[in-house]
């Protein structure tokens, strides 16, 4: 009897094993019990593999887990074939798993995550249809704003972290340069004019003194201010970065300039992505990815137009009540202007009452300015939010090595433990640039309510699978920060008529992408074409009308997302009061549409009406 009994002990102990054993098992590699487990799995294999990702959301500092922190991502072209793979075989377990056995937010999960994987795998023929390096992003761009503002030096270990992460910029830029090649071979050559502002953005670079460089400057910034490291141990860490700077750096980016060098003998300067092979194609299929909806390039080009037109009637209007005004800040407008807003928009643009001087004083008053609107429009968030994220947002400059090729202003969202607060970047290469008028509407859209708000209550979302706190749709974030400068002054937060008229200006300028967006890829306009309907219809510097056209030609179809975003969330919106009359709530809406986190507008949409 005791001897069965042992037994079975025995016996059910080999069964736990074996069933811990077998859970293990199809955890790592094959199907997960629970497609939670599964949903962890996908994110954290994407993760693991990529440790810029990790340094930049610091997921596990947390926890004390850092090995990541010396190492730079992978991005080999041998690398982009196992993702693709991976997403391929993702894919199907994914489908494996039935919708009617699971729960409401594991259902929106699995949609958002089958979106996803699908359009990476119909775009696998197009996966070499981008400039990896160009006047806007690339490595050449990326790395040092990695280093200065992601990578994080507390300590004589992160300090060493930093310097073996410069030693990897050869292997890495070499990576780089199998893309380009293979880029070569197909034909994908990006136009002439980007490849010379290329060109000069790397020389600008290298020719620095190493302790002039950012990567210099910035790691001397963050060490100096770690007091448990001696002054000798920081003289030897500092002499190591200015060294790596000089033996591994610069010679990265002189390999990629001589590449670029020899690239221009082959490139025309046909902006559009027509030109690359199954152009046409790829165009529609990019601008799905961007706008996550069926929407035609001819939909899209008729939309903008429309939205033009709609938008410059409304300036119209204000500019009629400011010409009975009987104070106009002694700006004149006459019915010339009333009938082209651009024109007022121009001679409001040089008015020196609403500009900062171009010197350093005025620099810093403006970045004050953005301080005071940012703390005014926190104070009245309550009134429009039930949920505030806890992740504080900061503004600084764009760093001036990089500022000429850069937007007006962008946004970097904060580290996960708390160690780094999100980031408006404000664009300060010409005060001209920066007209007064226009300041709020960019405020709102990159801090809160638009980027940061959104963006920081996505990372603090509870219950949901991990990869829906950092998953990003353009057209969900973007359209939701258009959304939010109009709320601004739906809320009465910029009733004076000259911030109402920038930010009418905004999104008139977003709508006019609809159109130059469509123009440059689907009708087959030149550079300068785009240039001179932008600067027709949106009165905005000329400097800043063409970085914005060299924008959209190597990021196709990005600047669509912005528009068609909004409009989805103002329908939603509308549909909703609609239904509810007296009883619609502004806050609840707005929980529903962010209490989510980022998803294709499609499932927004079927999201929001269960």
């Amino acid at each position: 009897m005791i001897k069965t009994i042992k037994q079975l002990i025995l016996l059910a102990i080999a069964s736990l094993i074996f069933l811990v054993l077998l859970w293990f098992v199809k955890l790592i590699w094959f199907k997960p019990f629970q497609i939670s487990h599964f949903f962890e799995r996908v994110f954290w294999e994407e993760a693991l593999d990529d440790p810029e990702f990790l340094s930049s959301v610091r997921i596990l500092e947390k926890y004390g887990i850092d090995f990541h922190n010396d190492d730079l991502t992978d991005i080999s072209p041998e690398k982009a074939l196992r993702d693709l793979e991976a997403d391929k075989k993702n894919l199907e377990i994914l489908k494996s798993y039935s919708a009617d056995s699971l729960s409401t937010t594991e259902k929106f999960s699995r949609e958002i995550l089958i979106w996803k994987l699908s359009n990476s795998i119909q775009g696998e023929k197009y996966m070499y249809h981008n400039y990896p390096v160009n006047q806007m992003f690339g490595l050449q761009n990326e790395m040092p704003s990695f280093m200065a503002s992601v990578h994080q030096v507390h300590n004589s270990k992160e300090a060493k972290d930093y310097i073996t992460r410069l030693s990897k910029f050869k292997k890495k830029f070499k990576q780089l340069q199998e893309h380009l090649k293979i880029r070569e071979q197909k034909k994908i050559i990006p136009p002439l004019f980007i490849i010379k502002k290329v060109i000069k953005g790397i020389e600008s670079f290298t020719n620095q003194d190493p302790k002039q460089n950012i990567l210099y400057t910035s790691f001397v910034e963050k060490l100096d201010k770690v007091d448990q490291i001696g002054e000798n141990e920081k003289n030897s860490l500092k002499k190591e970065v200015e060294n790596e700077i000089q033996n591994s750096v610069y010679p990265s980016y002189e390999s990629i300039l001589s590449y670029f060098q020899k690239l221009g003998e082959k490139a025309n300067n046909y902006a559009g992505v027509w030109k690359l092979p199954d152009g046409d194609n790829f165009y529609k299929y990019i601008l799905k990815v961007r706008t996550t909806t069926d929407l035609s390039p001819e939909e899209v080009h008729s939309l903008g137009l429309k939205e033009v037109d709609r938008i410059q009637k409304e300036m119209k209007n204000i500019l009629r009540n400011l010409k009975k005004m009987q104070s106009q800040k002694g700006i004149s407008i006459t019915n010339q202007m009333i009938q082209n807003p651009i024109l007022f928009l121009n001679k409001l643009r040089k008015n020196k009452k609403f500009l900062f001087p171009g010197n350093d004083s005025g620099k810093e008053s403006c970045l004050n300015e953005y301080k005071n609107i940012l703390q005014e429009m926190e104070n009245g968030l309550p009134k429009m939010f039930s949920k505030i994220p806890k992740a504080k947002v900061e503004i600084q400059r764009v760093p001036i090595y990089k500022e000429k090729t850069m937007p007006q202003g962008y946004y970097e969202s904060p580290a996960m433990d708390g160690s780094r607060p999100g980031i408006f970047y404000a664009n300060l290469r010409s005060m001209e640039e920066v007209p007064k008028f226009g300041m709020r509407t960019l405020l709102y859209h990159e801090t809160v309510p638009g980027h940061h708000l959104q963006i920081g209550l996505q990372q603090e979302l509870k219950n949901v699978p991990t990869f829906r706190n950092f998953q990003n749709f353009t057209a969900y974030a973007e359209g939701w920060a258009l959304y939010a400068e109009r709320l601004a002054w739906e809320q009465g937060v910029q009733q004076d008529p000259y911030s109402n008229l920038g930010r009418l200006q905004a999104e008139l300028f977003r709508s006019v992408r609809l159109v130059v967006d469509t123009g440059l890829h689907y009708k087959r306009w030149t550079r300068e074409e785009a240039i001179e309907y932008m600067i027709k219809n949106t009165g905005y510097q000329e400097d800043t009308i063409i970085s914005e056209v060299e924008r959209y030609i190597v990021m196709p179809g990005q600047a669509c997302a912005y528009k068609v975003g909004m409009l989805k969330i103002l329908e939603l919106r509308g549909k909703a009061q609609a239904n509810l009359k007296n009883r619609f709530d502004l806050k609840k809406f707005h929980d529903v549409i962010l209490g989510k986190g980022a998803m294709p507008l499609s499932i927004l949409e079927k999201m929001y009406e269960e």
